[in-house]
């Protein structure tokens, strides 16, 4: 249990603890595996931190999604500084709904734009370039470095996903089903880019030349949010619309799991994920808790 707080992104950081984001209490926690949590309390505390990463320079970065802020915080000492996401400000929206974040093979972090159509470059000094996409509405959701070395992005409402190279040349891939509003995507093992579209309750396979592969889910109404490599050559995933983890291989075998609901709540609400410190899957349920979930051993 997380007390008084909404778990949304969780990560494992370079000093081998998770961290993760209260995104309703405006707090950044770190645990370490079989101790109390510690939580910091962000200055303002009303960006509503969402995605959280480790970074290339040793810190945790995350995004405040309501702020319109990209948020470092140091390790382990936490001392948090927040950026502040002006080159994405557009007229029509307050903020520019920083989201999605991931670690670049430039030393940068990466990170979308959801209400600006546009993907983003952040150093560790806080100097941002900014990418249009050519997708009006598109909503750039999470990024994920890709093993081509160019960045790899969903599009939530352009039913895509993009691919934008560190000189900011961007390509888009249409998927081949309609409505299927992508948002998590991971570098797979295989070297592919791998991706849920919680519209259509599927996982999406993209390999770096662009040829997509999806593979429908046993149920295609569960909402598949967030997905990642996992420690034993799978990909693991939320399902958000049915609190259970899936997992599925390179080969598109599919298995799940049932989360525990968190005591007075009636769900568990799963979003972010990552492989703990530990060799264990940890999800971030968005009612009030960390689930660790041991990853069974496979017989060669």
């Amino acid at each position: 249990m997380i007390p008084d707080g909404a778990p949304y992104g969780v990560t494992t950081g370079p000093d081998g603890a998770l961290w993760f984001t209260l995104v309703h209490q405006g707090r950044v926690g770190r645990l370490v595996p079989g101790r109390d949590p510690v939580v910091h309390q962000l200055s303002p505390a009303d960006g509503g931190p969402t995605v959280i990463v480790a970074g290339a320079d040793g810190a945790v970065w995350f995004t405040e999604f309501k702020g319109g802020r990209i948020g470092r915080i140091t390790v382990p000492a936490p001392d948090a500084t927040a950026f502040e996401v002006t080159a994405f400000e557009v007229e029509v929206f307050e903020v520019a709904a920083p989201y999605g974040l991931a670690a670049g093979p430039d030393g940068a972090m990466w990170f979308t734009g959801l209400n600006t159509d546009k993907v983003g470059r952040i150093t560790p000094d806080g100097t941002i370039t900014e990418y249009q996409v050519p997708a009006p509405g598109g909503m750039p959701s999470i990024i994920a470095a890709g093993s081509d070395g160019a960045m790899w992005f969903t599009l939530n409402q352009a039913n895509a996903v993009g691919r934008v190279t560190p000189h900011g040349e961007v390509t888009l891939h249409p998927l081949p089903t309609q409505a299927a509003a992508p948002v998590g995507i991971t570098a797979g093992p295989d070297g592919a880019l791998w991706f849920v579209e919680i519209g259509a309750g599927q996982i999406g396979r993209i390999d770096t030349a662009g040829e997509i592969t999806e593979y429908p889910l046993p149920d295609r109404s569960c909402r598949p949010h967030a997905i990642v490599a996992g420690p034993d050559d799978a990909l693991w995933f939320t399902e958000w619309g049915a609190d259970r983890l899936g997992r599925i291989t390179p080969d598109g075998t599919v298995e799940e799991f049932g989360l525990p609901t968190v005591p007075g709540s009636s769900a568990a609400e799963p979003h972010g994920l990552t492989t703990g410190p530990d060799g264990a899957v940890w999800v971030a349920l968005e009612a009030g808790a960390l689930a660790r979930i041991e990853v069974p051993r496979r017989t060669p």
